[in-house]
């Protein structure tokens, strides 16, 4: 038998076992990272499937390959399907992940030391939106705005004028990893006309929401230029997307490729186009709204308990606590000490954080993944009570052995999509 007829398991055991293993912590264990969430059997077949075999450069009809005529049907689909759902006129499908998409919309329209307005990361922003330690903001120059988190998360945009007006900076960026509220774009998009400025949205944790209608569209107040992740909120495999008005299109595609990356994932581009699909379906919607029912739940329950949320609330799909404040824990130990009762969260700075990223000063913590498995409101109650439990209680063992076994309990009521299909598949013998 030649080894190509074999399966994962007999090639490469050691694979084998680490995914299995996956598997079962997914299983066993609740995801509150807000940042990850379950795809659909239909997006795992797409990724797994034989365009992973196949080179296309450049795009649908313009391909320096030959053998595209079924890449280009499927980047077609999800082109269309991403300019249907975010109200856009042009959509790139193409990039590899998030921080590539961004890079793109900057080498399209900056000259090395241009300026660019963005949200601070310490106050929720991202890393690709010009922290020092990103190669973007060594290229250009970044100045930030930042929150109230006293004023529950507000932004000040009398200051946020201010600035733009003295730096005049060419893109007026609003987005965030880590910020638990929605944006007032008309007042970006404003301040951006004063100063003679494109309107960037990342909208990548946000965008399955706005794709659902269930948050604000970017597009819907005259933004120019919106980039998102395909993964998170969006349901999809991990890729970016940028989409624009019909006067960008040509430079931003070139930005794309050959500017920044060569040949796209067509296997990736496959899944995407799946899961931009399914976005558009009812069901999507529900989930889109549950996800957002669960977030205020999910705060309240903590929030009524001793934890100190950044903003006092949330009006997305995630939450900050400041572990520091609430319960004498770094983000470091509440993140390690949560991980012990199979829920998982991230660490995470809070705004003007005076401890190190690597042991910040409190956690991330979100609802899609969660809302995916089927978990509702009185779910998001019982994981709110451990949470603050666990805290309070990280060095009783046998309190944290009940809440674990409290917590595998209620997952085994919720499976999650896509194991049992993966787990037939890896236990097929292929002959």
């Amino acid at each position: 038998m030649k080894n190509e007829s074999l399966g994962l398991k007999q090639i490469d055991p050691e694979i084998y076992g680490a995914l299995v293993s996956e598997m079962d912590r997914e299983s066993e264990g609740v995801e509150l990272i807000p940042s990850e969430n379950y795809v659909s059997t239909a997006v795992l077949q797409a990724i797994g499937s034989v365009f992973t075999n196949k080179y296309s450069e450049g795009y649908p009809g313009k391909r320096y390959y030959g053998g595209n005529q079924f890449t280009d049907i499927i980047e077609t689909l999800a082109i269309e399907r991403a300019k249907k759902l975010f109200r856009a006129m042009h959509a790139n499908v193409q990039p590899l992940s998030g921080s590539p998409m961004n890079q793109a919309v900057y080498f399209a329209f900056l000259k090395p030391g241009d300026t660019v307005l963005g949200m601070d990361l310490s106050h929720g922003g991202h890393l690709t939106h010009g922290h020092p330690v990103s190669h973007m903001g060594k290229i250009f120059n970044f100045v930030r705005y930042k929150t109230h988190p006293e004023e529950q998360g507000r932004i000040d945009f009398d200051e946020l004028a201010r600035v733009a007006h003295e730096t005049k900076p060419k893109i007026v960026l609003c987005g965030y990893t880590s910020y638990p509220r929605d944006y007032d774009y008309r007042d970006f998009k404003k301040i951006a006309e004063e100063v003679g400025a494109i309107t960037m949205a990342d909208v990548a944790h946000i965008g399955g929401l706005i794709a659902a209608d269930v948050m604000r569209n970017p597009f819907d107040f005259g933004f120019d230029i919106v980039t998102t992740t395909t993964h998170k909120t969006l349901r999809g495999p991990r890729g970016g997307m940028v989409l624009c008005k019909q006067n960008f299109a040509s430079t931003i595609d070139k930005s794309v490729f050959p500017g920044l990356q060569g040949g796209p994932h067509m296997n990736t581009i496959a899944g995407i186009a799946v899961a931009l699909h399914e976005a558009g379906q009812p069901a999507f919607k529900e989930y889109a709204t549950q996800a957002l029912k669960n977030a205020k739940a999910l705060a309240k329950v903590l929030m009524d308990n001793g934890a100190k949320l950044i903003t006092d609330g949330t009006d997305n799909h995630m939450m900050v606590v400041d572990t520091v404040t609430s319960f004498g824990l770094s983000g470091k130990e509440s993140e390690t000490t949560l991980d012990k009762v199979a829920i998982t969260v991230n660490k995470q700075v809070i705004p003007d954080d005076p401890n190190p990223p690597v042991n910040p000063s409190g956690i991330r913590v979100g609802t899609p993944a969660a809302t995916t498995r089927g978990m509702k409101e009185a779910d998001m109650e019982k994981l709110g009570h451990w949470i603050v439990d666990a805290l309070k209680n990280k060095d009783d063992s046998s309190k944290i052995a009940q809440i674990r076994e409290e917590a595998g309990a209620l997952c085994k009521s919720f499976s999650v999509p896509g194991i049992k299909e993966s787990r037939l598949m890896l236990e097929t013998t292929i002959n």
